[in-house]
């Protein structure tokens, strides 16, 4: 691989994201200059450039969504303006071309699988070759690590993982890309950086590599541990279906992308229902008021 290539992360967050981009910049690879600091929920670092999360999350908000938002509605219902589109991918070109070179660039911001077309027009327009590795782990394991730092319904976080999940693997679909299952990353590193070596052509790890990736990758980062079938939040087996269709892509087995497809669909069309539902009725729904106990109707103001 050349200086000019580039390695997106793609994924939910909590599902070893931020491990992978560390391993790999460890390993040879370079990360953009300024860096969002370590907290007590990720306390080794999330390897994630501050300016990318300030140019996705101003886009988010302007539509009203953020990181947290489960809709699908920035991947198909908005039509975006022109002159905003060429602004945004405008940005990301000269945030790409300002990171380091010499050597494979990794660039990790979950944000940026809700946003992909944007980043990979930018990449391209900035002369980078665009190769993807899809970060996989438990469904119910994200949900217990993200609630351990955030208080939300499992719900949330579930719909979440499929939204994110199902996007990295659609538009990846046409790049180089690897599939790396979370805990097969802590269990054994050397066979899985050995996956995205061949994959992407990247020189062997050496010996100081290789040393600094054990002292950073070790088992206490793995302190979300569920066992036993996944609990399905919506009635059909979609994170089930999802995580084993995506933990035998992350053992090279064959990918059922008709059966992704059918859960994206179907993701799409019950999330845009119950929420254009909502979203139609917040004004008239019936609302029970504290003093008196009954439900009365309200209608909203302004």
């Amino acid at each position: 691989m050349s200086g000019k290539d580039v390695i997106f992360i793609l994924g939910m967050g909590r599902s070893g994201t931020s491990a992978l981009a560390r391993i790999l910049s460890l390993r040879g690879c370079v990360l953009p200059a300024t860096l969002k600091d370590a907290n007590e929920a990720n306390p080794r670092g999330f390897w994630e450039p501050v300016d990318a999360l300030k140019l996705n999350d101003e886009f988010l908000f302007r539509h009203g969504a953020t990181y947290f938002d489960p809709t699908l509605r920035l991947q198909g219902e908005l039509a975006f303006a022109p002159d905003e589109t060429e602004r945004y991918i405008a940005q990301v070109c000269d945030f790409l071309r300002r990171c380091p070179q010499g050597a494979p660039l990794v660039v990790k911001d979950p944000r940026i699988t809700a946003l992909f077309d944007f980043w990979l027009e930018a990449a391209r327009r900035a002369g980078f070759c665009v190769k993807v590795i899809v970060a996989i782990r438990n469904p119910s394991e994200v949900a217990a690590s993200l609630g351990a730092w955030i208080e939300a319904s499992a719900e949330l976080w579930h719909a979440l993982w499929l939204k994110y999940n199902l996007l990295a693997e659609f538009h990846s679909r046409h790049l180089p890309r690897v599939f790396v299952e979370y805990s097969s990353l802590l269990g054994d590193w050397r066979s899985q950086v050995a996956r995205i070596t061949r994959s992407f052509a990247l020189d062997e790890v050496s010996e100081a590599g290789a040393a600094a990736i054990d002292a950073f990758l070790t088992r206490d980062l793995y302190r979300k541990r569920c066992q036993g079938p996944i609990v399905e939040s919506f009635g059909y087996p979609w994170l089930s279906d999802t995580y084993t269709i995506l933990a035998e892509a992350a053992n090279d087995q064959p990918l059922d992308v008709a059966k992704l497809d059918e859960t994206l669909r179907a993701y799409r069309t019950c999330e845009r229902a119950f929420r254009t539902s909502l979203d139609a009725s917040r004004s008239k729904l019936p609302i029970r008021l504290p003093q008196d106990g009954i439900m009365t109707w309200r209608q909203e103001t302004g």
